[in-house]
């Protein structure tokens, strides 16, 4: 550790040391403080690697391995014993893959010339030229004030906790998306609460190992944020799976008794009470900033608790970044890491910028539920003139000759430009099809440029092209009410 440096970061998570690694790459001299220990240890790659995005990633494959061997192989010609999951040797393997990713993080840091720091980080002064950045250690918690030139906030968030529901992931019964990863084994009966992203990844991880699953959701709507044709289809096919899916329905008190957790939940003014083995509690996530900014920081708050930042990252303060969950927009790890390098990349003089607009929102169920851009009722409500189209797999060969018929890919265009405006798909691999609709808005593609490509057959990127067409009344594998223009 020096006692001054170009840029100093505080996070050490997907936005923290993605900044780090290319203001080393700068040629900057860097110090990444991170204080997350995971599993005993000292760890980077905060929440997504550790007990996010990764591990999640990671059970949600596994349990879909097994409930594929399970129930559908037979219509393949494959025929097999008893199949058994073993929970511990999966969570074993989820254990190995964060291990290896945050492994990798830690030899990159240190092979683009980043200083780890483990412990805390306080910015408190970031007025000067040189801010001035405390430093607990996490060995022995001595402080040391050290200098930068430059500070980048990086902190990301932690669990929302809701009182009447609380958690303790030791205890094990009520947990968090955190404890929901160390289930030591399938609960009989799981309950929810929150049907958003989180939710129904874990729900769908237990629910296909065997678990009966509730989801509470008090929203009066499912999937709010996207396109209603997209959500409407969503809720009916995790349904189908197994899903209890409640909407507008608020759990008013959960409590522990005989190892064993009662729900108490209220719809239209009646009230009922159920129990169940295990309840993840997962409303969303909040901005983490304990022990992150001193009482002299100068740092500008917003009503909402986050660091107010321009459209660069940009705090009030000169030299002081700000990035990722602390920050205005959706709380996912692509948008911090790429908000972590346009920061690093301003600091150094260059005229990076991220394009909120085709952030992609990805759902890991299966099949997966992906976005990006304007939903059809967001389009409509901003003044455009509306043109959509849409393709069900279930007439696409190679979704079919894969047993991936379910689902459909939508476009959303204006119909004055012929501009593409957004994406929106719920298939097989969904997550990597709606990048096609990224990169083409990053372009500034019309429909008809989507028309005129030449997609490979058999793929399931076909469905992209007839969705395109269908904008128009094209779609050739599927009849349709419009006339060609």
């Amino acid at each position: 550790m020096k006692d001054n440096y170009d840029l100093v970061v505080i996070g050490g998570g997907p936005g923290g040391y993605e900044a780090a690694i290319r203001a080393g790459q700068l040629g900057m001299s860097v110090a990444c403080i991170e204080k997350r220990v995971y599993k005993g240890e000292p760890a980077l790659g905060g929440t997504c690697l550790n007990v996010g995005c990764i591990p999640s990633k990671a059970l949600l494959d596994s349990s879909h391995r097994y409930e594929a061997t399970k129930h559908d192989l037979e219509e393949h010609g494959i025929t097999t014993g008893d199949v058994e999951i073993d929970v511990a040797k999966m969570i074993e393997r989820k254990e190995g893959i964060v291990k290896q990713l945050t492994g990798g993080v830690a030899m990159l840091l240190k092979g683009n010339g980043v200083d780890w720091l483990q412990g805390w980080g306080t910015l408190v002064d970031g007025k000067g030229d040189e801010k001035k950045v405390k430093f607990t250690a996490l060995e022995d918690e001595s402080e040391t004030v050290i200098t930068a030139k430059n500070v980048i906030l990086a902190a990301g968030s932690v669990p929302i906790d809701i009182p009447v529901a609380p958690v303790n992931n030791e205890e094990g019964i009520i947990v968090d998306s955190t404890g929901a990863l160390d289930f030591t084994e399938t609960p009989k009966r799981l309950g929810v609460i929150g049907a958003g992203v989180i939710g129904l990844e874990l729900g769908s991880v237990w629910r296909r190992l065997g678990a009966e699953v509730v989801v509470y959701e008090a929203l009066p709507e499912f999937l709010a944020a996207a396109d209603k044709d997209i959500s409407k289809e969503a809720g009916k096919l995790l349904k189908k799976q197994g899903l209890d899916i409640r909407v507008d329905t608020k759990v008013t008190n959960a409590e522990v008794k005989d190892g064993q957790v009662v729900v108490t939940s209220e719809k239209g003014g009646e009230s009922s009470e159920e129990t169940f083995d295990k309840l993840i509690v997962c409303v969303g996530r909040r901005a983490y900033s304990e022990k992150l900014l001193g009482e002299d920081s100068g740092i500008t708050l917003t009503d909402r608790g986050l660091v107010e930042v321009d459209d660069q990252c940009k705090t009030n303060l000169d030299g002081v970044y700000a990035i990722g969950d602390l920050v205005r927009g959706p709380m996912l790890a692509h948008k911090a890491m790429e908000e972590g390098m346009m920061a690093v990349e301003r600091i150094h003089g260059e005229k990076a910028q991220v394009n909120y607009d085709t952030i992609i929102n990805v759902i890991y169920t299966h099949p997966e539920i992906a976005w990006v851009g304007l939903t059809e009722q967001a389009a409509k409500e901003q003044g455009y003139d509306v043109k959509t189209g849409s393709f069900n797999l279930a007439a696409n060969g190679r979704a079919l000759a894969q047993s991936e018929g379910q689902g459909s890919i939508k476009v959303v265009a204006d119909a004055k430009t012929d501009r593409l405006l957004g994406m929106h798909a719920i298939c097989a691999g969904a997550g990597d099809i709606v990048h096609q609709g990224m990169i083409a808005m990053e372009f500034v593609s019309s429909i008809e440029d989507l028309q005129l490509m030449t997609f490979a057959h058999p793929t399931i990127s076909e469905a992209v092209h007839e969705a395109a067409l269908s904008a128009d009344g094209r779609a050739i594998h599927a009849i349709q009410r419009k006339k060609r223009k």
